[in-house]
């Protein structure tokens, strides 16, 4: 399967006229990721980093008519699909992601804030992504209008996905029953946060661990793990508790693929006040507390490797990118950016790296091309 990023977009339909078109959409998409790789972040800077690069884009696309303007670029990006355009983009993504024995796929939401359009009343974008935590890759995402509806995009999310041999991660919104037995039919298996909107089964699993550990999980079969970090000035301790035994859950069999419950307790120093958080999961995994605990920190990873870096590097919830669908298919060229970075390895912070590729013609071009 071809690697090159364009011929997975090579299908992707023009919302133009074809009679009234100046400027190829391969040739436009092109331009569009080479700038926001490039420290362009907005539809002016993109026209701009064209006219600067024009010889250079012209080695990789034919841009017979010049560098579009930027009311041209904004036109049609906002005018794409990005139904279509994800579906190019998981494409590409099952051509670069390197297999691995058991990949833990973590599912979280995140809102674009500058997308919101007061004068309009459209409200700010907010995406569900998959992040491959070993390849260290966005594998998809899907787009609602609002947080609450994660619960729906969820589900079309996973549906585009390669599942097997995976272990999906999903924080407490996420934790519904359709959505473990979809991970089950796909072949994957899940590890769910709870919270209260699962009342008696968050109230079941924290009131079975409590009374285990008082009597010392005399009579129950369990698995653990701890683990010491020390970063940022600070020493945290995490712990990972995990049972087969569900004899306490209520209507357990109700989800599908259900195996094992588990606890984590992260303890650390904040300000001389000794903080202690507690989280209860259930899971489709075997009782193995090493397992259960790379599940859990892939999950907390995807803040920091995924929306921290879109709002620190990209400042995503800067920009103003707003009309039509445009902050989706924006979301989505930062993600493929990302990848790319990624994919080439060189261990670099992903400012220094879009840095060097606006400085760097033949870096850049190794960065696309590989």
């Amino acid at each position: 399967m071809s690697t090159n990023l364009l011929e997975h977009f090579s299908t992707l339909k023009d919302p133009r006229i074809e009679r009234k078109k100046l400027h190829q959409l391969p040739d436009i998409l092109f331009l569009v990721i080479s700038a926001t790789l490039g420290f362009a972040d907005g539809w002016e800077a993109i026209a701009e980093f064209g006219q600067n690069k024009l010889e250079w884009l012209r080695r990789f696309v034919p841009l017979a008519n010049g560098v579009p303007s930027h009311d041209c670029i904004a036109y049609v990006i906002s005018r794409l699909s990005p139904g279509e355009f994800q579906r190019c983009f998981i494409s590409w993504v099952e051509a670069i992601k390197e297999k691995v024995d058991v990949e833990i796929v973590s599912v979280d939401g995140k809102t674009a804030c500058g997308s919101r359009d007061s004068k309009k009343n459209k409200n700010p974008l907010h995406m569900v992504s998959a992040w491959g935590c070993s390849n260290r890759l966005v594998f998809g995402q899907e787009v609602t209008d609002e947080k609450s509806n994660e619960i729906t995009a969820i589900p079309k999310l996973l549906a585009l996905l390669e599942l097997k041999g995976c272990i999906v991660t999903i924080d407490a919104m996420g934790c519904q029953r359709n959505i473990a037995e979809q991970v089950i039919n796909q072949g994957g298996d899940y590890s769910l946060g709870l919270k209260g909107n699962q009342g008696t089964l968050h109230e079941a699993t924290e009131d079975f661990f409590r009374t285990a550990r008082e009597l010392d999980f005399k009579d129950v079969k369990y698995d653990y793990h701890e683990e010491n970090d020390k970063g940022h000035g600070r020493l945290e301790t995490r712990r990972y508790w995990i049972t087969e035994d569900l004899c306490t859950l209520p209507k357990a069999e109700l989800w599908k693929g259900l195996r094992s419950i588990g606890r984590v307790e992260r303890e650390y120093w904040q300000h001389d006040k000794l903080i202690i958080e507690q989280r209860y999961f259930i899971n489709s995994i075997e009782a193995d507390a090493k397992i259960f605990a790379r599940a859990v920190r892939g999950h907390w990873g995807v803040e920091n490797r995924l929306h921290w870096c879109l709002d620190m590097t990209f400042r995503e919830d800067e920009s103003r990118i707003r009309k039509g669908n445009a902050p989706a298919i924006m979301t989505t060229i930062r993600h493929i950016c990302l990848n790319l970075f990624q994919k080439h390895g060189l261990k670099l912070s992903t400012k220094k790296l879009r840095y060097r590729a606006v400085l760097n013609d033949d870096f850049l071009a190794n960065v696309l091309f590989g």
